[in-house]
Parts: C-alpha cells; sequence; structure tokens
C-alpha cells in the first residue's frame, strides 16, 4: 500500500525553516528507507548506490559516463553552490541516475553560472534528493557493499515504498552488465578541442600531431582534450570497432578509454580487438578506467567486483617504480586482481587507501594502463604526466 505524506510524519527531514514533510525517498534493497526534499526531475530510478568523497565536480561527475547505472551519494555539503554551466559537462547528458545530497542545493554564486542545480537536472531527467543524513547512507554503504537502491521524487510525497523496495530488489546489478554499448559514440568522429585554458576558453589544436584512434567505452571529454594539449591528432572510434576499423587509419597509437559497466562482459567484444592490435601492431597503447581494465583482461588477467569501489578525488596513488604518490580521481567498482597478472606484465601504480591495483604496463613493449583518471586535475595535476608518456612512446616508434 503507497505510504502518503500523512502517514510519514515520522520521516520529517530538516529544513531552513525546520521540520519539513518529504517530497523524496531513497530506497535500498535491504529494507532500508532514506526521506528527503526532492529537486529535478520528478519520478522513480533504480541503480546501484555509491558514495563520492569529491569536494568539486558535481557537475563533471553527474556527467561522466563511468556512473551510468549508479546513482551517486554525495559526502561533502555543499552540492549546487556553483551551479551549473555548459562548459563543465564530459559529455551532453548526465548518465548517472541521480544524485544524494545532504543540503538543499542554495542559490548559485558563481561568475560561470548558467543554471541552477535543480533546473539543470530537471531539464535533463535526473532526480535529485536533498536533507539526506548522507553519514550514515555512506557508513551503511562502505559496511554492506553498494546496494541497489530505488530514488523516488514526488512533490505530493505519495511513496509505495513496497513496490520501490521490490523495484530494488529486482535490480540486476552491474556484474554481467555491458553498459558501454549505451553510452559509447554512434559513429566515429574527430577531436582537437584542447584543455580549458586563461582567458582562451577551449581552443582547438590546428597544428598535426600524432595519430591516435580513441576507443570510446563511455570517454569523457576532458580526456579528449588532455590527449589533443599532449599532441595528439585524435579519431574516436566506438565501442565494438573491431581491430580492422582501428588498424584501417593507419595509427600511431591506441587509447583505451573510461566507461561504466561490468569489464568482463564489455570485454566480451572488446577484449578479442584488443588482442588482435596486440598482435598484429607494436604500436603504444593506453587505458584508463575501464579501458585500464579491459586491457588487462586481454593480457591474461581477471577483474573483480569490489565491495564499494573507490570514487572521489582525493586517492592517493603510488607509483611503484618511482615511489611517487599522486592525488588522484577515481571512479570505479571493478579492480584489476593484481594477483592474476601474467609473466611479461608488471603492476606499475597501487592505491594506498587499500593496496588494490591501480596500474599495469608489459615489460617489453609500450602497452600501459591506470585505473586513476589523470586527465581530472582534482586540485593537483599530478598524473598529466601520463599522457606525455603515451605521446614520448609515439614519437621513440616513429
Amino acid at each position: 500500500m503507497a505510504e502518503t505524506l500523512a502517514q510519514a510524519e515520522d520521516h520529517l527531514v530538516a529544513g531552513s525553516e525546520g521540520a519539513v514533510k518529504p517530497t523524496a525517498c531513497i530506497v535500498l534493497n535491504d529494507g532500508q528507507v532514506f526521506y528527503g526534499i526532492g529537486f529535478g526531475a520528478k519520478g522513480t530510478a533504480t541503480a546501484e548506490l555509491c558514495f563520492n568523497t569529491a569536494m568539486t565536480g558535481y557537475q563533471e561527475i553527474m556527467t561522466d559516463p563511468s556512473y551510468a547505472g549508479q546513482i551517486v551519494t554525495f559526502t561533502f555539503p555543499h552540492i549546487g553552490n556553483v551551479g551549473t554551466n555548459s562548459e563543465d559537462d564530459e559529455t551532453a547528458d548526465p548518465l548517472a541516475a541521480g544524485m544524494v545530497v545532504k543540503w538543499n542545493p542554495t542559490e548559485p554564486s558563481n561568475w560561470r553560472t548558467a543554471d541552477h542545480l535543480s533546473t539543470w537536472l530537471a531539464k535533463r531527467g535526473r532526480i535529485g534528493i536533498g536533507g539526506v543524513d548522507t553519514r550514515r547512507l555512506t557508513r551503511s554503504i562502505r559496511l554492506q557493499g553498494a546496494p541497489h537502491a530505488v530514488i523516488a521524487h514526488d512533490p505530493e510525497g505519495n511513496f509505495d515504498i513496497p513496490a520501490l523496495l521490490a523495484e530494488a530488489k529486482a535490480f540486476p546489478g552491474l556484474e554481467g552488465m555491458d553498459l558501454a554499448k549505451d553510452v559509447t559514440c554512434a559513429q566515429s568522429y574527430r577531436w582537437n578541442e584542447m584543455r580549458w585554458a586563461w582567458p582562451e576558453g577551449y581552443a582547438n589544436r590546428l597544428e598535426p600531431g600524432h595519430r591516435v584512434v580513441a576507443i570510446d567505452y563511455g570517454a569523457k571529454r576532458n580526456i579528449l582534450r588532455c590527449l589533443a594539449s599532449a599532441g595528439c591528432d585524435v579519431t574516436v572510434l566506438p565501442a565494438t570497432a573491431t581491430a580492422e576499423d582501428v588498424l584501417a587509419l593507419d595509427p600511431e597509437g591506441l587509447f583505451l578509454s573510461n566507461g561504466p559497466g561490468d569489464p568482463a562482459a564489455t570485454g566480451a567484444y572488446a577484449v578479442p580487438m584488443m588482442r588482435e592490435i596486440l598482435d598484429k601492431s607494436d604500436m603504444p597503447v593506453f587505458g584508463i578506467c575501464l579501458g585500464h581494465q579491459m586491457l588487462a583482461l586481454a593480457l591474461g588477467a581477471r577483474t573483480i567486483k569490489m565491495n564499494h569501489g573507490h570514487h572521489g578525488a582525493n586517492h592517493p596513488v603510488k607509483e611503484i617504480a618511482t615511489g611517487k604518490v599522486e592525488v588522484t580521481s577515481m571512479n570505479h567498482g571493478f579492480t584489476v586482481d593484481s594477483q592474476t597478472l601474467p609473466a611479461g606484465v608488471v603492476e606499475t601504480h597501487v592505491s594506498l587507501f587499500d593496496g588494490s591495483n591501480c596500474g599495469i604496463a608489459m615489460t617489453d613493449r609500450p602497452v600501459f594502463s591506470v585505473q586513476h583518471h589523470p586527465e581530472a586535475s582534482p586540485g593537483p595535476q599530478d598524473s598529466f604526466y601520463l599522457f606525455e608518456r603515451f605521446v614520448e612512446a609515439m614519437k621513440s616508434k616513429s
């Protein structure tokens, strides 16, 4: 039976003028229900629930294709304070299913603001819920693993909790789910836009560069900008591109992008392509996030689902060869099992949070990948050298 607003008197949430009745809720598959104030689009969405510890970049997070199939809980309370603008989108529309925040978004205060966060979400069909005890919710995710959840927004406050719970329990989960095919580009295209710089903003690369084919498993715009800024002439191909499609462009290097879902599921068609490329060509290969995981699969390793994954912009990663510690941005729910790396492949980076794998490389070829996002610049720009390393590998081949 539906739980109406009148029946929810015990679920009052804190608002700016005291306790108010809920207009949104999030229902976990273990039966937990969190109430709050809805913003953005109305309706419901079902997905895996994760948490992100970043203090900035909520718009980039919501439009990161790697968050397809997930609802994002933000542990930092000031979400929405700088509004939204078209320049910060990583893709044309948000791919995350919804967002959960501690405080309802305030009026934005930033010279780049074009839209209020709530308006931006409503236009794009994404649900937000504020006034939630995100600390308690995050603890639950850390202890019990990333749950399946339904987020609901109804201005009248009518929630059929048993039905929502049934939806959450019926969600199949991300294991075995190939989401790259849902977020990849429909056809190939060229990319020449470079990183943002004052005062020009995003400038286009005009001079010739190293020919790079980028496979789009859910590529973020800023990754492509970093490739262009590092000296690459980029052609983007869909996730289902074959080795013949890649080699027909006579590239000097192959880039494997980030993306959502289970790497083993996407790897059903991507791994054979990678193995054929490695067999037929000695070109440099560079992978990030999902691309990293699928490269590991192509080389003979395995991937596993993590308890709650890594999502945030303050993750310390150690480069083993130098001992250098990088502050990185991460977003992944699967990881490469470093114990399964075959001969000729070494671990290059590890997480200082839990020791999980964050990078691999072949010992005899310029083929490497990392789990973190070196393009994200979460305050520092510690990891941009990886793009430069990729370009240097192509230079040495020419």
